[in-house]
């Protein structure tokens, strides 16, 4: 067994000829795997990076020289939800005099594999990941070299082990069907977001609840899965809202849903709030321009990120820090919603025309 020592040999950190000892491999192929360098072999790789992180290895203090950065990952730039996670997260790093980097790359599960030989030649002070997961192999890259992590995580389904700021989505979807519950309407349709987001899922249940709640029969025809984008908001409405008995309101699992939700009702020849009531969720900007404004369930994402790097700096410093943070929901009522009248006729769809 090892005792820890400093990098001079004294006491207090292991070196690297110690844990080159151990797993039986040269001082420069340590070095090697702590560069994130790709030419050593998978099983060296596990091992070495096993060692240094049982060893709770800690690499020499960065240089007065070397820019302080935090690194914000996604897997997609393509939305303007990414661009209030951004805001959130420059605000705070601006305040602690800390540059940012914006990196794109794998899936809505986990970086890309090529990622963490960029972040190790980066050395960022730290990194926020926006993702629904994070692999095992990531988390223990990363804590072999001492870079703390934080994962924004609006699915809600982060492992114990990993800090992590995300939002009630139970709640908003609660909160989205019971108003329009209030409003007067019953038959109420939900297009979600992906089957294997648990954000999705819990934003579904929220529905459900407030539906089994009001005694309200569940019909799974007026359930429909997205990808939280324009088009797939366009795509379900426009099949929700065909043939006579149609729904008179639909919640939309985000804003960008939401705004297809509005073409379509368009392209059916549908008022909104008059024929058809709409409700997004996450309360991005353009929700307040489009026509009519959205009402929607606001995630505070900026928010979310100023407290995802505040977590970060905290963790950086040795500071004991909440493994999980949920921020509240809550209801902002604008234009695109309104009572279901009483009696009133409702006029069928009469199809999607092309755009």
């Amino acid at each position: 067994m090892l005792h820890a020592m400093r990098e001079d040999g004294g006491p207090g950190r292991v070196t690297l000829a110690q844990v080159a000892e151990e797993a039986g491999v040269s001082v420069s192929t340590v070095s090697k795997v702590l560069n994130g360098r790709q030419d050593v072999s998978p099983a060296t790789r596990v091992k070495v990076e096993e060692l240094l992180q049982n060893h709770a290895y800690q690499r020499t203090q960065r240089s007065s020289q070397e820019p302080a950065l935090v690194e914000i990952v996604f897997h997609e730039l393509e939305s303007v939800w990414a661009m209030e996670l951004i805001r959130g997260v420059q605000n705070v790093a601006k305040a602690n005099q800390v540059s940012v980097v914006l990196t794109e790359t794998g899936t809505r599960h986990a970086p890309g594999p090529d990622w963490i030989s960029g972040v190790v030649q980066r050395r960022p002070l730290g990194v926020v990941l926006v993702f629904s997961s994070l692999p095992p192999a990531v988390k223990k890259q990363l804590r072999a070299r001492s870079i703390p992590f934080v994962v924004i995580d609006p699915a809600g389904d982060s492992e114990p082990d990993v800090p992590s700021v995300g939002s009630a989505n139970w709640s908003g979807g609660l909160v989205a069907t019971r108003h329009l519950i209030e409003l007067g309407h019953r038959r109420i349709a939900i297009i979600t977001g992906p089957r294997d987001m648990l954000c999705s899922m819990a934003r579904l249940d929220g529905y459900r609840s407030a539906m089994s709640m009001a005694g309200l029969e569940i019909d799974p025809e007026l359930i429909a899965f997205g990808d939280f984008h324009v088009e797939s908001g366009r795509t379900q409405a426009g099949r929700l809202l065909q043939g006579p008995d149609r729904p008179t309101a639909i919640f939309a699992g985000s804003d960008l849903q939401a705004l297809g939700v509005l073409e379509a009702a368009r392209l059916s020849g549908l008022r909104v709030p008059e024929d058809l009531s709409v409700v997004g969720y996450d309360d991005v900007p353009p929700a307040r321009w489009s026509s009519p404004a959205l009402t929607t369930v606001h995630q505070p994402l900026r928010q979310m990120a100023e407290e995802a790097v505040q977590m970060l700096l905290r963790l950086r410093t040795g500071e004991r820090t909440a493994t999980r943070l949920e921020l509240t929901t809550n209801l902002v009522v604008r234009r695109s919603t309104a009572a279901l009248v009483e009696g009133a006729a409702r006029p069928a769809a009469s199809g999607l025309a092309r755009p």
